[in-house]
């Protein structure tokens, strides 16, 4: 495919048309692939202000799936974990049986429909622009993007794709017959379950994680960030920012001020805690029935 032509006319002293010739423009430059070098973006905080999960819902309550009310006890629970920032067995197994509870008999297409939906209305203008910029260096150097995140892959995907990304890795639930069955395929993707979910990836891709960067804002990611060559902290928690500077990883900071305070400081600090109480909520209030389009 050539590129659009540029004409170029020439005149005589008098003004009088003396010729003319196209001169070819050349098409928009494709970087050389780099086949071993990647990048991994963490969704929640660090691609996106907030939970991707909590807008899902967000949106889910605007169209009656469950109540507003519900929405707000999630918001609080939201902001309850992150200021304590723990977690524990019982709760991370809580939080895969509120999944399976959430995604029994849903169509996959009908989550995807919505997801779509949702990303454009309250996702969309949540991006950090300067994540997002770190995600277009690394396409315009040939390298491939994935977004990594807890929430359910379908809902990673769509963001991936909104982005012009690679693709997504994220919580998989089982499927038959395009519905969900009710059960996850593994675990949640969240702490040391990123890490061997990219490392994974790399063997399969043929990717050197030597040459590869991660992008992450919470301490829970450490595993992942440990695993590649390249470590960045954005947007980080306070254990993370204190874990960068102590291993020299590179820091960036999309926030300002009060605009930081208020945008959750402490990152997710349990990602599947979030999971497990939208999805606990949509279980118990939600309308009974799938969402048909």
């Amino acid at each position: 495919m050539t590129g659009t032509r540029k004409v170029t006319v020439s005149t005589d002293v008098h003004g009088h048309t003396a010729g003319w010739a196209e001169t070819p423009e050349a098409p928009p430059a494709t970087p050389t692939p780099d086949l071993s070098g990647a990048a991994f973006f963490d969704v929640d905080n660090t691609m996106m202000q907030g939970a991707s999960i909590y807008w899902f819902a967000r949106g889910l309550a605007a169209r009656k799936y469950f109540t507003t009310g519900d929405l707000a006890r999630f918001a609080w629970q939201q902001a309850k974990f992150r200021l304590l920032a723990t977690e524990h067995a019982g709760d991370m197994s809580q939080a895969k049986e509120a999944a399976l509870a959430f995604i029994q008999g849903w169509r996959v297409d009908d989550v995807e429909r919505l997801a779509e939906e949702i990303f454009d209305e309250l996702m969309a203008p949540r991006i950090w622009a300067g994540t997002r910029r770190l995600a277009q260096q690394h396409l315009a150097a040939g390298q491939r993007v994935w977004l990594v995140s807890a929430a359910p892959v379908e809902i990673g995907r769509v963001i991936a794709a909104r982005l012009g990304l690679t693709g997504a890795i994220g919580t998989v639930a089982e499927v038959r017959d395009g519905a969900y069955t009710g059960r996850l395929v593994g675990d949640l993707m969240h702490g040391p379950a990123k890490a061997e979910a990219v490392t994974q990836l790399a063997a399969v891709e043929g990717l050197d994680l030597s040459r590869c960067a991660a992008y992450s804002d919470s301490a829970n990611d450490l595993p992942m960030l440990s695993a590649v060559g390249r470590p960045v902290a954005v947007n980080p928690d306070a254990a993370l920012l204190r874990q960068a500077r102590t291993r020299g990883w590179e820091v960036r900071d999309f926030r300002t001020g009060r605009r930081a305070v208020k945008i959750a400081v402490p990152s997710t600090a349990a990602a599947g805690l979030l999971a497990a109480t939208v999805t606990a909520a949509l279980a118990l209030h939600r309308r009974r029935q799938p969402p048909t389009p």
